[in-house]
């Protein structure tokens, strides 16, 4: 048997839905919930969950891909940095298509500069080891899943004493968009779905102030059809009853601590600074740099380049979409000028893009 097979049984789906249709059969208007990870996004649009649904529930996508939220400019600076002589860009796969003003990495590395797709932050590390005539930036896009995987990279990068790898960085942590959405009043979000990959990182405890201060309820939640209905039943609840706590649907690998020492690694390497978001702006505190003692790892700082003037693509919604004021479906490029083969939005390029979700399974 499947080891997903628990987690996708039809009749205890028929059963939590069921729940969720008594839970709301009174509620005298509907509720939006948002979901916060793009895995949870995909397994969404895969699963059908939303069809699923009575219709006092309304879910929507918010800000939950790392590659999507990533600023336009970013992108313009990896090119730069990619047409500078002797350098080799290190990336995980998605950032290779994102188009930025003029190019893309992947354009790029069709005119000769040199991108390597790597699976582990270690491996830009060797990367450096085995050419130690050339400069490799790592691209340090992700949330607090990724990021203290990175830190270890940059520990294990000085202990070596490499001096041709860096890191360019656009780190983001989660919470703190999460309360800015929650206090925006175009969106009235209910309630999150909070991601479930970034809270075995950073714990339960980290959504308490948006529970607390911001009266929204939170449910950490998995990613399997059980997970994913279970969770909206326990927001659901918590609405009707007029409650904002935080739970845990996803105890099975979610503590209330979280990981300390993944934690410790990341403060150890990182600290918090202002960041720029696709589609939001800039947040206070949102995004993490490399702290002084690892200036020399720093990519923005050791080696300067000139990046072009950031455009956005006319016409692209993927901003309002990572908002959840707008569906894919909304955006007038959407299967039309803008497809996984030609896109033209983040959205559509990541593997947990809400446009790449809604194009394969909607």
């Amino acid at each position: 048997m499947s080891l997903f097979a628990p987690f996708r049984d039809p009749e205890l789906a028929r059963i939590q839905v069921e729940a969720i249709r008594r839970a709301v059969a009174d509620h005298p208007v509907p509720l939006t919930l948002m979901e916060v990870c793009g895995t949870h996004t995909m397994a969404i649009c895969q699963h059908g969950i939303r069809t699923l649904l009575p219709d006092q529930i309304r879910l929507i996508s918010g800000p939950g891909c790392p590659v999507c939220v990533t600023p336009v400019d970013y992108v313009d600076h990896a090119v730069a940095l990619a047409r500078r002589p002797g350098t080799i860009i290190a990336t995980f796969g998605d950032m290779v298509r994102v188009p930025g003003s003029s190019s893309s990495l992947g354009r790029e590395q069709a005119a000769g500069a040199t991108v390597r797709v790597v699976y582990s932050p270690l491996d830009a590390v060797a990367l450096a080891e085995r050419h130690p005539d050339r400069t490799v930036v790592f691209l340090g896009v992700g949330f607090e899943t990724t990021t203290p995987t990175i830190a270890g990279a940059v520990v294990t990068a000085r202990r070596k004493g490499l001096g041709n790898f860096f890191v360019l960085c656009a780190h983001k942590t989660i919470p703190v968009p999460m309360a800015v959405l929650a206090d925006d009043p175009e969106l009235k979000v209910d309630g999150y779905l909070c991601p479930a990959h970034v809270s075995a990182i950073i714990g339960a405890e980290a959504y308490r102030p948006l529970a607390e201060t911001h009266r929204v309820p939170c449910v950490i939640t998995g990613f399997e059809p059980l997970d994913i209905l279970q969770g909206v039943l326990m927001l659901a609840r918590q609405i009707v009853a007029g409650e904002a706590r935080v739970e845990t649907q996803y105890r099975r690998v979610v503590r209330p601590e979280g990981n300390r020492k993944a934690q410790e690694l990341l403060a150890a390497v990182f600290e918090p600074c202002d960041a720029a978001w696709r589609g939001i702006g800039i947040i206070p505190g949102s995004g993490l740099r490399l702290r002084p003692e690892y200036a020399a790892f720093d990519a923005a700082v050791q080696l300067p380049v000139a990046v072009e003037p950031p455009r956005e693509h006319a016409g692209c919604l993927c901003g309002e979409i990572l908002k959840g004021k707008v569906r894919p479906g909304d955006c007038p490029l959407f299967r039309t000028a803008c497809t996984p083969e030609e896109p033209v939005g983040a959205c559509m390029v990541s593997s947990e893009g809400t446009c790449a979700a809604e194009y394969k399974y909607g």
